[in-house]
């Protein structure tokens, strides 16, 4: 079994006011490595002290569909082409939207290099 990354661009969905290139869409590393935890994703956010979660891929998958949550990660449909994934520290909340295909073939490949075992 082999590790899936891939890089996918996303937007860190705040209040706040921020400088046209702070407002740009961010690199996001998604990692999967089925001999670590095959039921689990990483998502990397970059930015001060870069932030790493990881989540179940089902909550991922399930979250494509319709909301979504479980403990400090929310994930949910927006519009028709994105999606949001939600994380929740004890520093705050970071929102961030996506472009559902780039979730999508993600998934694709965690489930061609460790299918659900069942």
């Amino acid at each position: 079994m082999s590790v899936v990354e891939q890089y996918a661009r996303a937007h860190i969905v705040t209040d706040a006011d921020l400088l046209q290139e702070e407002q740009e869409a961010v690199p996001v590393v998604l990692r999967y490595d089925p001999e670590t935890d095959p039921r689990s994703v990483r998502v990397r956010l970059p930015g001060r002290g870069e932030h790493e979660w990881t989540f179940s891929r089902s909550l991922l998958e399930q979250g494509l569909r319709a909301p979504a949550g479980s403990g400090e990660i929310r994930v949910w449909p927006c519009g028709r082409v994105q999606a949001v994934v939600e994380f929740h520290s004890d520093q705050g909340v970071s929102v961030v939207q996506f472009e559902s295909k780039a979730l999508m073939r993600f998934l694709r490949r965690t489930y061609l290099a460790a299918p659900v075992s069942r």
